[in-house]
């Protein structure tokens, strides 16, 4: 074999080793490491938790959930239906003045069961539906998870039960998941988007106007 071949075939190697390295960093970057810590936030972080620090086990479940459940394409709601939504969700909100905890059981309904409508596993798999919940709204997904468990409370070994402040903190949270939910799903028309959208801000910021007085200011009666 001349020179003149084993030198091209050196480069030839050469080549096809850089071309995998810069494939093993894009890989990387789409699907683990910064990437996954940019794509699950919060989420990131209680993966690591869990894992009792395993940075690489968590990375490896966050990758799981990514590729299960990375490409699910969320469902348009109609304008009629983000009305009913709405409302349903101010009159939750309403209803924790009186009953909080009833209330909070209403929010766990309806959060499970908008997210179904957009496309996401049925509420009635709950540990499936959070996942993909995770993978898409991962910033507000801890909210649901915090009214799905409350919910399911039925008290301390002392018996003591959630309190009020708790619940009310609950439901907030879990309001921050609603409204990411409803919001327009990516690739719906332009001018749909912006049209509902400016209906919606406007709706939320007359509703923050609008709260109960006793939801804002004042301990609403136990439920």
């Amino acid at each position: 074999m001349s020179t003149g071949v084993i030198i091209a075939l050196i480069v030839i190697v050469a080549v096809v080793v850089a071309v995998l390295a810069v494939l093993t960093v894009r890989a990387r970057g789409a699907h683990g490491g910064g990437g996954l810590k940019r794509r699950f936030g919060p989420e990131y972080d209680r993966a690591v938790a869990r894992h009792d620090g395993d940075v690489q086990a968590a990375e490896r479940e966050l990758a799981a959930l990514v590729e299960r459940h990375g490409g699910l394409r969320e469902r348009p709601l109609e304008p009629a239906e983000r009305e009913r939504y709405e409302a349903r969700w101010t009159a939750t909100q309403e209803h924790f003045v009186d009953s909080p905890r009833e209330a909070v059981a209403e929010a766990d309904r309806l959060v499970a069961e908008l997210a179904g409508a957009r496309g996401f596993p049925d509420g009635g798999q709950y540990e499936d539906q959070v996942a993909a919940l995770s993978v898409h709204h991962a910033r507000h997904v801890q909210g649901y998870r915090t009214v799905h468990r409350l919910v399911g409370a039925k008290g301390s070994s002392d018996g003591a039960a959630p309190g009020t402040e708790e619940l009310r903190a609950a439901l907030l949270e879990a309001r921050a998941l609603f409204e990411d939910l409803l919001a327009p799903a990516r690739g719906e028309l332009t001018a749909k988007k912006t049209e509902t959208t400016t209906t919606t801000t406007a709706r939320r910021e007359d509703q923050g106007r609008h709260l109960p007085r006793a939801f804002q200011r004042h301990q609403p009666k136990e439920g």
